[in-house]
């Protein structure tokens, strides 16, 4: 009697077995999240891409990605989210060289102040060392999607700069928790005043700082320029981004799936590129209309800030930029500089 019960039911238990395994492994195929954080404002062009790149994901995963967008900073900024990272709270980010740097400080070869003349010499490096950072950063447990930039650095400022020693006179912004960046200004004669970039707009406003190393876009977008109405004009770096995942999340995408959401995040990174790039003067035409000063910058001028970021190079190079990729950016670059040479003698 027991065991024709047990008989009866077996067929029965096969069958509940056999949908929990076909109904979980699909809610678990279904239920990747992607939590995803960046400081791109709400409703800026970027955060559109963003939007446009997670909306792609989805397609292209048969809808079992999904990705949640958290823009604006509600996360934190860099640092914070490459904590939350860490800790599983958060799973990607869009992070700018300050975030990328706190995983690996190889990213900082490419943004050496004055290292890099034209975007154009910049993507030459960054194309020849793209193998070697990508390995770096999962051999940290972070996969590297894709790359893009967020322009050219400049200086802005309460009162006019036009040569390094205005600027030692300022109270001068640099991302917190990044203590290396902090002594190197303190060692050229700088007064660094260390902040989340959350609260670059109070700062500025209460005078806590009057001088921030930042990108058109980002003082225009952000409304730092409203409070900051000098620019100089010289430029200092290329302020690069990279969208990052961790890899643990990486490795719960569907396997057939990660082709199509690699190249969709890549796509993204040069259509976000391209916009900076392109919009470049446009934003700084927009902030002149609404009272930015632009501070020339001649050859002399020019000159002393090649000196001030050069006589830094020294302890750059170990202290704050891993020797190997320090060395390796600027041999990279002067073979792009011969070969250009070349061209144009012959």
């Amino acid at each position: 009697m027991v065991g024709g019960a047990i008989s009866r039911r077996v067929p029965f238990l096969l069958a509940v077995a056999a949908g929990l395994l076909f109904f979980g492994g699909t809610a678990v195929a279904q239920g990747v999240v992607v939590k995803m954080a960046t400081l791109l404002p709400q409703g800026s062009a970027w955060h559109t891409a963003l939007q446009e790149m997670a909306s792609q994901w989805q397609q292209a995963s048969a809808g079992r990605v999904t990705v949640r967008i958290y823009p604006g900073g509600v996360a934190g900024d860099d640092g914070d989210v490459v904590r939350k990272m860490r800790l599983g709270t958060l799973d990607a980010g869009l992070l700018t060289t300050a975030g990328l740097g706190d995983i690996d400080r190889s990213i900082y070869a490419l943004e050496l102040p004055m290292g890099y003349a034209s975007y154009e010499e910049l993507d030459f490096v960054l194309d020849k060392m793209e193998p070697v950072l990508e390995k770096q950063y999962a051999d940290k447990g972070f996969v590297l999607l894709g790359w893009a930039d967020a322009g050219w650095v400049r200086f802005f400022s309460k009162s006019p700069v036009r040569t390094p020693d205005d600027l030692k006179g300022l109270k001068l912004f640099t991302w917190a928790g990044d203590d290396p960046a902090v002594e190197l200004w303190k060692a050229a004669g700088f007064h660094p005043v260390p902040l989340p970039s959350t609260e670059i707009s109070t700062a500025l406003q209460t005078g806590l700082v009057s001088a921030l190393p930042t990108t058109p876009q980002a003082a225009l977008l952000l409304q730092w320029y409203t409070h900051a109405k000098y620019m100089c004009e010289a430029r200092w770096a290329v302020l690069l981004a990279g969208l990052v995942i961790t890899k643990a999340t990486w490795d719960k995408v569907p396997a057939d799936a990660r082709p199509a959401l690699l190249k969709s995040a890549r796509e993204a990174g040069r259509t976000l590129g391209s916009l900076t790039r392109g919009a470049e003067a446009g934003n700084i035409d927009a902030m002149v209309k609404h009272g930015l000063t632009v501070v020339p910058v001649d050859a002399a001028a020019l000159e002393a800030w090649h000196r001030a970021a050069e006589a830094a190079y020294p302890k750059l190079r170990g202290d704050f930029v891993p020797a190997p990729a320090f060395d390796e950016a600027l041999k990279v670059r002067d073979e792009y500089r011969k070969s250009q040479a070349v061209k144009a003698a012959s």
